[in-house]
């Protein structure tokens, strides 16, 4: 799979996820093609967190305006009713617990739900941004990511290494390879992607698994 495809799969099963109705933040990157694949007939609210409620599927090439955007600076599009704030009011929901979910890419993710998603020791970093107060203030947290970094190395570990976002807040982490849900028995393999084993999900995975009774697949 190119990287485009992965996205597009990760993406593609995050928005069969959502709650009907929900309040759900989009965070920068991959998180936000979220939007563009909601299946037909499917009601969610997208918050962005520099002010939106109601953001909708990427523009048409040409069709950008670039006084609308999102956290991450790319043109987005507004859905009837769509409603602008202030970055306090924003806040204030997350902060409030209204959000009822949360994507959010990461560069790491342990057996515990333990996040580190903001830094690299060593080189420049904008900062946490709001994904401190997303990670607590979302009732449920989903990672978009892909299974292994640029250097072929395991992001789902026994225990995180670089500092972290929070501690203990992942509920489900979506890759091109699984879904898996974060529980008290550890990580739960409940789906893999299509042209993959569950072998060579666990090998590209420093935590231990655990497989689902009934075990799922996405593509």
């Amino acid at each position: 799979m190119n990287d485009e495809q992965k996205r597009e799969r990760i993406a593609k099963r995050i928005a069969l996820e959502l709650p009907e109705n929900g309040l759900v933040n989009l965070g920068i990157g991959m998180p936000t093609l979220v939007a563009n694949y909601l299946p037909d007939g499917k009601n969610i609210f997208f918050h962005s967190e520099n002010g939106y409620i109601g953001l909708g599927p990427a523009p048409e090439q040409g069709r950008e305006d670039w006084s609308i955007v999102n956290a991450g600076g790319k043109p987005v599009s507004i859905v009837p009713g769509g409603c602008f704030f202030d970055s306090a009011t924003s806040f204030a929901i997350i902060r409030g617990g209204h959000v009822d979910a949360t994507v959010l890419g990461a560069l790491e993710v342990d057996e515990k739900g333990n996040l580190a998603n903001y830094m690299i020791p060593g080189k420049m970093v904008p900062g946490m941004g709001g994904a401190m107060d997303l990670v607590v203030g979302a009732k449920k947290v989903i990672i978009a990511m892909e299974h292994v970094n640029k250097k072929g190395e395991p992001k789902i570990l026994k225990q995180c290494r670089l500092p972290l976002t929070a501690k203990n807040q992942v509920d489900i982490v979506v890759t091109e390879m699984a879904f898996i849900r974060v529980s008290h028995e550890g990580l739960v393999l409940e789906e893999i992607g299509e042209g993959f084993t569950v072998e060579q999900v666990q090998a590209a995975t420093e935590a231990k698994l655990v497989v689902a009774h009934t075990l799922g697949k996405f593509s």
